[in-house]
């Protein structure tokens, strides 16, 4: 259980810094803890929805693994942090204009989801 670097959590896990191809590739590890019925169902969608899209406002699941009670989601590293911590930290602030063009990068995201990815 070699899971040290933690990056962020939420209700049903937490996600860690990970390495992956003889350390080669810097991966975000999502680790579902508290299974639940909805933790279950969220991390199946994650499988089968977002690890069919390809889209540069998406990050990308590169695999996944399910032994046991223990399940994974492996996907790339973004060096900039989450959303939340570029929006809410207090020691740089984006300007407005910064924040629309997160907004709608964040659409742009959504739409592809919800209108025009093929999953």
């Amino acid at each position: 259980d070699g899971f040290k670097e933690e990056l962020g959590r939420n209700s049903f896990g937490a996600v860690y810094k990970g390495a992956i191809s003889e350390g080669k590739k810097i991966v975000a590890v999502k680790r579902l803890e508290r299974v639940t019925e909805e933790g279950e169902r969220g991390f199946r969608a994650e499988i089968t929805a977002i690890g069919q899209t390809h889209h540069r406002n998406v990050v990308r699941l590169l695999g996944f693994c399910i032994e046991g009670t223990r399940k994974l989601l492996v996907y790339e590293f973004i060096n900039n942090g989450s959303l939340a911590d570029l929006l809410f930290k207090v020691e740089r602030r984006p300007s407005w204009r910064e924040r629309v063009r997160i907004a709608l990068d964040v659409a742009r995201g959504i739409l592809y989801l919800h209108e025009q990815c093929e999953a």
